[in-house]
């Protein structure tokens, strides 16, 4: 029946616990930027990326769930300081902002099992995620995972996040897929389920520890609700689906 198997990344195949407030973070980024040339301390720092997030966001007008290049918010704090930095050392600040923030990064228990089932019962599997493609295309190669995807698309690229169907409609645009042999497989019942009920494909509704709670009808096809991250559960509805 279902030929496309699209994903959610984080809640749903990745466990992440991520602290964009820590105080080491704000204190490595702005002694990196002082490295630069660029002086700021972390406090200054720290207002002034939040305050140009803001702004990026405000700017992108034909969506409510908007996203941004998080790198060009880099190169502005940079210029702001009359720095001007190649590509490469804005991807390392990407990166050190990202490394910082991270406690924990971990596979669910069963992901890889699931995906080794789905090429070979010769699915085609795609990722659509609410994320940066500088922190998240890494992070999916690190944990071994990148190379199982047909394609990947990042809000980031769209600048818009789902549940904004604008979003979902690149599984049309750029994938050409049809919606009567799509599902998505997500965590999160507004942006996963919602979304993709909005759009027209079936869905899969993990409950994992990084659900947000429930307040409303969950309008997902199939549900999975052990509470635990696990998507073991997904391989059955997998082995039946013909």
């Amino acid at each position: 029946m279902y030929k496309n198997y699209v994903f959610d990344l984080y809640g749903t195949l990745v466990d992440i616990d991520t602290d964009e407030d820590s105080d080491l973070l704000w204190e490595k980024l702005s002694l990196f930027y002082k490295f630069k040339g660029a002086a700021y301390s972390p406090i200054s720092l720290k207002k002034a990326y939040i305050k140009k997030v803001k702004k990026a966001q405000n700017a992108i007008t034909n969506t409510n769930y908007p996203d941004i290049v998080i790198e060009e918010v880099f190169d502005e704090l940079f210029k702001d300081k009359n720095v001007h930095v190649s590509k490469d050392t804005l991807y390392d600040t990407a990166h050190l902002f990202r490394i910082f923030s991270i406690n924990y990064i971990k596979l669910y228990d069963g992901v890889i099992e699931l995906l080794e089932l789905l090429k070979k019962k010769g699915k085609k599997i795609y990722l659509l995620s609410n994320a940066q493609r500088i922190f998240t295309l890494y992070e999916m190669k690190i944990l071994g995972i990148k190379d199982y995807f047909d394609d990947i698309l990042f809000s980031s690229d769209f600048q818009v996040c789902k549940p904004d169907t604008l979003f979902y409609n690149q599984l049309l645009e750029k994938l050409n897929l049809d919606k009567n042999e799509t599902i998505m497989v997500g965590n999160d019942y507004i942006a996963d389920i919602e979304g993709s009920y909005n759009f027209g494909i079936d869905s899969i509704y993990i409950d994992s520890n990084l659900s947000p709670k429930i307040e409303s009808k969950l309008k997902s096809k199939y549900s999975i609700m052990d509470n635990d991250g696990t998507v073991n559960k997904i391989s059955t509805i997998v082995l039946n689906d013909k």
